[in-house]
């Protein structure tokens, strides 16, 4: 674990920009818009992460009393039986790019199971680990440039977010998304000794995977 430190430390200080920018959203769209804590209505379905973000998800998980990590594993257990019915090859460390890419980004929609980090509540168990896409959810992600990156957005805003001042709304997600597949590959040349331009996977894939068992120089 330790020497993937620094690369870790920078992908953490990433995500944080990206709550900064979240954040300001939230408190310039004021009661317009629906995301705010307590509310886990995005926290539904499969919805791929990539092997950095799995990485730090799994060392906040491990870091869970024992009978809540077990609990945790009893929810995601389903979903690999599932998911095995689909793909009867996916094993550990249950990687989904062996697979056809449109049947693992494209996963139905009306899918409602939630996700095995919500607690009774509904808050996240390791929010401050949880992944980009997580961060990302229920906004517009448009460029500084104009770009639209198509983020997902919430049905639950009851104003329309694009209407937030375009000096808060349009921010640096070319820059943001340009970073991140650099830590991604310093953290794969790392992990692997090779490069690699994706390693993804589910949530509850990832959260059953033995990471320290896998031979990662062997993928």
């Amino acid at each position: 674990m330790q020497k993937f430190a620094p690369t870790l430390y920078a992908y953490r200080q990433l995500l944080g920009e990206v709550d900064s920018w979240f954040t300001a959203c939230l408190q310039a769209g004021g009661s317009a818009l629906a995301c705010r804590h307590g509310c886990s209505a995005c926290c539904r379905g499969l919805f791929d992460i990539t092997l950095l973000d799995a990485w730090l998800m799994k060392e906040a998980f491990s870091a869970l009393p024992a009978e809540t990590q077990v609990q945790i594993r009893d929810r995601c257990q389903p979903r690999l039986t599932e998911l095995r019915k689909r793909w009867p090859k996916l094993k550990s460390p249950y990687l989904l790019n062996a697979f056809p890419e449109e049947e693992w980004t494209s996963m139905p929609e009306e899918d409602q199971t939630p996700c095995p980090l919500l607690n009774v509540n509904g808050d996240c168990l390791v929010y401050p680990s949880r992944p980009l896409t997580c961060r990302l959810h229920g906004l517009p992600n448009i460029d500084v440039s104009g770009k639209d990156f198509d983020g997902t957005v919430c049905t639950l805003h009851a104003g329309e977010p694009l209407d937030l001042p375009e000096q808060v709304l349009h921010w640096q997600f070319r820059e943001v998304f340009t970073r991140e597949v650099a830590l991604f590959k310093a953290f794969t040349m790392e992990l692997t000794d090779g490069t690699r331009n994706e390693l993804d996977t589910f949530i509850p894939l990832a959260l059953l995977a033995d990471y320290a068992d896998i031979d990662w120089r062997s993928l």
